[in-house]
């Protein structure tokens, strides 16, 4: 299983960035697919989710800010951020689970991790 996330980069806060992550090795579709960060000194937080019926998920502090996608031919999930701020500086990561809806915003509803890619927002 691989999910190899590409995308960060510096930016300036009010700026936009894409996420992208290519899942390799399982069956894409069937997974729930969902992006968390983690920012220095902090745990890793929930970001967003997508199902495989394509019924989202975020988190309030990216609400109205950030995009969650997937597009299941290409095995891929996207994240696309608008209005960045300095506060979403931090490693962005992907993950892929059989998640329920109890567990859809917590470590435990995934089985795979991608390396993370940084995202830093200079103010």
């Amino acid at each position: 299983v691989q999910l190899q996330a590409s995308g960060g980069g510096l930016v300036q806060a009010g700026g936009s960035l894409r996420l992208s992550c290519v899942a390799s090795g399982f069956t894409f579709s069937n997974y729930v697919m969902g992006w968390f960060r983690q920012a220095p000194g902090k745990e890793r937080e929930f970001v967003a989710a997508i199902r495989w019926s394509s019924t989202t998920y975020y988190a309030d502090s990216v609400k109205g800010r950030f995009t969650i996608s997937r597009d299941n031919a290409l095995n891929t999930v996207y994240l696309e951020m608008n209005s960045l701020e300095s506060e979403d500086t931090a490693v962005y990561y992907c993950a892929a689970g059989r998640s329920i809806v109890s567990t859809i915003r917590t470590h435990q509803g995934y089985n795979y991790w991608g390396q993370g890619t940084l995202v830093t927002v200079s103010s």
